[in-house]
């Protein structure tokens, strides 16, 4: 089966009735009444965003704010687990950019706004993102990220949060994520897939950001 589609089994499994009921109110502005009426799972309710293009084994967003707003943990260590294999097929670039989106998500902290505003994200989009996850600084940094991959597209490339880094006097994160591309780049060449496993571990670190 689909790995994506196995995820999204599993998370259905794991969801009670309160929890069904919690995020089919969420997805009442993307789903019609009638569909919603008639889901009586959590992998009804996917079926439906699936079929709706609202997510994709390539477009986590959503249920990443589902989890989150459920506040399950266990669950959304199941969806790093899957972007994570997902980052392992990914072309050397869109590795780099998922591995510096870690590394900033556990080391930037609070100085995400002056990151976010360097990387020309609004300061609207910055307090719509405050006000979508006001307890959760993990993911308030993540979604300013998301936002500005957004914006590049295919232009959004590590190097530039890297020299926004830089900008901001934010060395040390930067370092990190030059330490990374560094080790992925030996780690291809060599083939050894020892050197990589710190850095291509999805699983969040102990950061002062958390």
């Amino acid at each position: 089966m689909d790995p994506f589609l196995v995820l999204l089994h599993s998370v259905s499994a794991g969801l009670s009735s309160s929890e069904l009921t919690e995020l089919k109110f969420l997805c009442q502005s993307r789903v019609g009444k009638r569909k919603l009426e008639r889901v009586q799972s959590g992998l009804d309710l996917f079926s439906v965003l699936l079929e709706q293009n609202e997510m994709s084994p390539e477009n986590t967003v959503l249920l990443r704010e589902m989890l989150v707003s459920l506040r399950r943990q266990d669950l959304l260590r199941r969806l790093e687990d899957f972007e994570a294999g997902a980052a392992g097929g990914a072309a050397p670039e869109e590795r780099d950019l998922r591995a510096a989106f870690d590394i900033i998500c556990d080391n930037v902290g609070k100085d995400w706004r002056k990151l976010a505003r360097h990387l020309r994200v609004s300061d609207a989009k910055i307090e719509a993102i405050e006000e979508k996850y006001p307890r959760n600084l993990a993911e308030q940094v993540r979604e300013s990220l998301r936002v500005w991959k957004n914006s590049r597209r295919e232009d959004a490339a590590a190097s530039h949060l890297v020299r926004a880094l830089r900008a901001c006097r934010l060395n040390l994160v930067a370092d990190l994520i030059e330490e990374g591309q560094r080790a992925r780049a030996l780690q291809s060449e060599s083939g050894d897939p020892v050197s990589l496993l710190s850095w291509d571990s999805d699983s969040p670190a102990s950061g002062a950001s958390r």
